[in-house]
């Protein structure tokens, strides 16, 4: 029998001289294709379907294989002792599996010594083109080989290569047989959607997961966990604060609203519980998606929903909140400081009223990269993102964060605390978290940090 890499996915050929007794359309994950007459299966499954076939005494004739040359002669590493144990439970488990640590504790160093041990030729795949970057200085700094590229207009196979996640899902059909390591930078992108088929059409072996907050357990998890491997090994922020991170301190300010806004802000909610328990009613254990779904279908559904985003913008930008902040820029006006909130349109309002660097998805590449350098330099004492800075930028200079309101929940908030923690000299990450008392936000921010406490889990 030959295993032929075709498209993404695994052909079986030469079906002639299998027993009698195999059928072959009972081994895991290979189905019938009526198209070319013959059977198919991802392509992520090839090494365990030629397994399964020698084990059923089946000759393999030809099997899709890396044939690039492995890359080698890295500089050496210096590993943190969390970083060796994350990297020791991996290998314990087959090499398949996810890394869970905070932001700033050096998730790509683990990944950087992944490949330079297991020496096989290395796809690392990144959300954004700004990571795309920041890998390449990584890994350039340990390694003079030539490193592959696709993503940001560039198209080049190198014994180690960096994509980006859209980038790799447009071209896997034609290189992902090219690889027997596959690194997943922030894979809680994974799990959930049709990025997945990129994970399903290469056929490396060996696969690392990098995050710092993983899918809660369900579904996503459960793909992810099919795609990547399960979590082998996890580290809070509350784990390693204050000896390997920058010590934190949190501070929750509680403030009120106007009774104006309060007015305004209990009648929408009144509408939204309306709705809400309407819903409740026939669905017991109805999860939020299926809420807004079921919503969408009548009028009082549709209005408690555009009463919750009404009232959640309240609540994004009071005027204490406006107060707070206008204290807190002055207290720590010496200090590099983030400051968070939930959408654009709050964040151009800080940048007018304080005249700080707004960083959203309006702001071009060229124009965030020179404003982050001058953030680095000091020129820049402060800057204001909705979501731009939650993932995937470094920012190792930031001192001082403000939480003005966020809109994802608890992931959010670990890669909002994570661009502080950052380690340096004498250095103390100090966060404020403004908070509308008597509103859903009090209970949602102490959720949000019992998330971030320590709880050492591995796997191993």
């Amino acid at each position: 029998m030959r295993l032929v890499f075709d498209r993404g996915t695994l052909l079986l050929a030469d079906l002639g001289d299998l027993p009698a007794t195999l059928d072959v359309g009972q081994i895991a994950g290979v189905l019938w294709d009526p198209r070319v007459g013959g059977y198919r299966a991802p392509a992520r499954l090839c090494y365990a379907i030629a397994s399964e076939l020698r084990r059923r005494g089946v000759r393999i004739a030809e099997q899709p294989c890396p044939d690039l040359t492995p890359p080698s002669e890295f500089r050496p590493l210096d590993l943190r002792p969390y970083q060796d144990a994350a990297l020791a439970a991996w290998r314990q488990r087959g090499r398949r599996g996810l890394v869970v640590l905070p932001t700033g504790s050096g998730k790509t160093h683990i990944a950087l010594q992944a490949i330079a041990t297991t020496r096989t030729p290395c796809l690392c795949l990144v959300p954004t083109r700004a990571l795309l970057a920041q890998w390449a200085t990584a890994l350039g700094a340990i390694w003079d080989g030539p490193i592959g590229q696709f993503g940001d207009g560039v198209r080049a196979v190198g014994p180690v290569t960096l994509a980006t996640f859209a980038s790799a899902y447009r071209h896997m059909a034609s290189i992902g047989d090219k690889f027997g390591l596959l690194i997943v930078d922030e894979a809680h992108h994974f799990g959930q959607g049709s990025l997945d088929e990129a994970l399903e059409m290469s056929i490396a072996p060996l696969r690392l997961g990098l995050t710092a907050t993983p899918p809660a357990p369900g579904p996503a998890a459960r793909r992810l966990t099919t795609l990547v491997g399960p979590v082998v090994f996890e580290r809070t922020i509350g784990d390693l604060a204050g000896r390997y991170l920058a010590p934190l301190e949190r501070i929750t300010w509680r403030l009120t609203l106007d009774p104006d806004e309060r007015r305004e802000y209990d009648a929408l909610w009144e509408v939204y519980r309306r709705a809400r328990r309407a819903f409740e009613g026939n669905h017991l254990a109805g999860a939020w998606e299926d809420f807004l779904h079921q919503a969408a279908r009548t009028d009082e559904g549709r209005r408690g929903i555009a009463a919750w985003r009404r009232a959640r913008r309240i609540l994004a930008f009071p005027r204490r909140k406006r107060e707070a902040l206008s204290l807190l820029l002055g207290r720590h006006r010496a200090q590099r400081t983030l400051v968070f909130v939930a959408d654009n349109e709050t964040a151009y309002r800080v940048a007018r009223e304080h005249l700080v660097m707004p960083l959203t998805c309006d702001i071009g590449r060229a124009e965030r990269q020179q404003a982050l350098a001058r953030f680095r330099a000091g020129a820049l004492r402060a800057l204001v993102s909705a979501q731009v800075l939650n993932e995937g930028l470094d920012v190792p200079d930031a001192e001082v964060g403000i939480v003005v309101a966020g809109r994802l929940g608890g992931r959010e908030h670990v890669q909002r605390v994570g661009r502080l923690l950052r380690p340096g000299d004498g250095k103390r990450a100090l966060i404020y978290e403004l908070v509308v008392d008597q509103s859903s936000e009090v209970s949602q921010a102490e959720r949000r940090w019992e998330g971030l406490a320590s709880r050492e889990r591995s796997a191993a």
